[in-house]
């Protein structure tokens, strides 16, 4: 019955309040992507979890082995009349990771760390293919885009010790050489979306 109820709440993507949509974005190691979007206006909460894999109730131990499909993602919820779905994309392939590397994002490497989209809609499908086509055509990177495009089959929220992550453990190692770089990155590069982080004490 457990793990009955946790399908059912892995699969409702459906927001809680109408003006809500929902995106998720996979490109390594989800803490760094989570620290870059819980600091973009418009983002009501985001979110480290599991996508993409076939196992129900994935735990990051199964995850990490590589043999549940699953990638570490991050669950976007957001305000559309703040900020447009094809923003969220161009911070995810700018500020967040490398879209050119494959099946692998910095020092991670395994297909749990693929670069992925996991649309949510039929329009997000579009609006993804379309700005990866466009991305292709402008040649804005030196190497192929290898990011996946897929349909959300379902999220599994990670553990509660992945969550928020970038914050609990500012001076860890790992968060200063490759996810802080990141957040500075998302500074610079967006001034006018930037945003000192929000409390997510109400999750």
């Amino acid at each position: 019955m457990t793990h009955i109820l946790a399908l059912l709440l892995a699969l409702n993507t459906t927001p809680a309040v109408k003006n809500e949509q929902v995106a998720v974005f996979a490109g390594g190691c989800f803490w760094g992507v989570e620290a870059v979007f819980e600091r973009v206006k418009g983002v009501l909460r985001a979110t480290s979890g599991y996508a993409g894999g076939s196992a129900t109730s994935p735990s990051y131990e199964q995850v990490s082995t590589g043999n549940t499909g699953h990638a570490e993602s991050v669950q976007v919820v957001f305000d559309p009349t703040q900020i447009s779905y094809g923003k969220l994309m161009q911070i995810f392939f700018s500020v967040a990771h490398d879209p050119t590397q494959l099946n692998r994002q910095g020092p991670d490497h395994g297909t749990q760390y693929r670069s992925a989209i996991f649309y949510t809609s039929d329009e997000q499908k579009r609006e993804a293919e379309a700005y990866v086509a466009q991305l292709t055509k402008a040649k804005t990177f030196s190497g192929p885009i290898v990011t996946e495009i897929a349909p959300l089959r379902a999220f599994y929220p990670a553990e509660d010790y992945h969550q928020d992550f970038y914050e609990k453990n500012p001076m860890y190692p790992y968060i200063l050489i490759n996810d802080r770089p990141k957040v500075l990155a998302l500074k610079r590069q967006f001034p006018e979306l930037y945003r000192e982080r929000v409390s997510t004490a109400s999750r």
